[in-house]
């Protein structure tokens, strides 16, 4: 029984240590509305920080993450203008084929066989010829009126407390616990320390 103030010291240690982790970790996100205690007010990192945190997670989007010259890029790659191709093809082919033709018994009697093909055929080259036109403005239209900076610090701005401490969770909750758990060591560390210097001195 002597020894057990000596072995108990690291497991309270541990404990407070813990405690104090967890209790910090939780105070990111509550009190969610501010509390007065004696004057002081008192509220959650996350939530007291929510304007500031959602300008600089849309500071960081425009400047690290994505920018309209990347999806300029992405919209330039020839990979996607062919793929434009094979759908202007297939709606070409169906408008020929369903709706011009039926219009008229006239015109279908005209456009078929060698004809349709010559028709088709210059009908997509001639659209291909647009889309780098296009696709340009439609860019150069999206770097105007799309500002992802603002996009996301409304987005993130506009997320209710519970929403915004569960996507952070689900990103950081290894993190957290690991917080925790480095607070529970050391304070076993710490209290394995004392008992020593008490078993000893």
């Amino acid at each position: 029984m002597e020894y057990l103030p000596y072995l108990a010291a690291p497991i309270v240690c541990a404990f407070i240590g813990w405690l104090t982790n967890y209790i910090a970790v939780k105070m990111l996100f509550y009190p969610k509305q501010p509390v007065f205690i004696f004057g002081w007010r008192f509220q959650g990192v996350f939530p007291k920080r929510q304007q500031a945190l959602a300008e600089n997670i849309g500071e960081m989007v425009q400047n690290e993450l994505i920018s309209h010259e990347d999806i300029t890029a992405i919209m330039q790659d020839p990979a996607l203008h062919a793929k434009f191709r094979e759908t202007i093809a297939v709606y070409v082919d169906m408008f020929l084929q369903e709706k011009l033709t039926g219009l008229n018994p006239m015109i279908g009697m005209v456009l078929n066989g060698q004809m349709l093909e010559k028709v088709k055929t210059l009908l997509i080259n001639e659209i291909d010829g647009l889309i780098p036109e296009v696709i340009d403005s439609a860019a150069e239209e999206l770097e105007h009126r799309l500002d992802f900076k603002e996009l996301v610090r409304s987005k993130v701005e506009s997320f209710s407390m519970d929403k915004l401490e569960d996507i952070l969770m689900r990103i950081m909750r290894n993190e957290f616990q690991f917080i925790e758990l480095v607070g529970a060591v050391l304070g076993f560390v710490i209290g394995t320390f004392q008992a020593g210097l008490f078993y000893f001195l």
